[in-house]
């Protein structure tokens, strides 16, 4: 059987699988949104949280390339609703 191309690409180190929590992937939604004026979809909000850790490591002309794929207007009902019962 052969191995799904993500698990061969790890057994290889060719990526590295990286987590971001709800609160994190949320703030990173909050601060595309406000200063970039593009709202992400939660999945690569995700990424972006880990992007906001790892990029202040890199050297200054690192190139680091995010895909922002799907739309985030989708989830402004479900961000509003999280973070209404957040505050409350």
């Amino acid at each position: 059987m052969a191995t799904a191309p993500n698990a061969w690409l790890n057994d290889i180190k060719r990526v590295k699988y990286l987590s971001a929590t709800d609160e994190e992937a949320l703030a990173a939604f909050e601060l595309c949104s406000r200063l970039e004026g593009i709202i992400p979809a939660l999945e690569p909000a995700h990424a972006l949280a880990r992007v906001m850790d790892l990029a202040p490591q890199k050297p200054k002309d690192h190139l680091m390339v995010v895909n922002l794929s799907g739309r985030g207007d989708k989830d402004l009902a479900s961000v509003a609703a999280y973070l209404e019962r957040r505050k409350g």
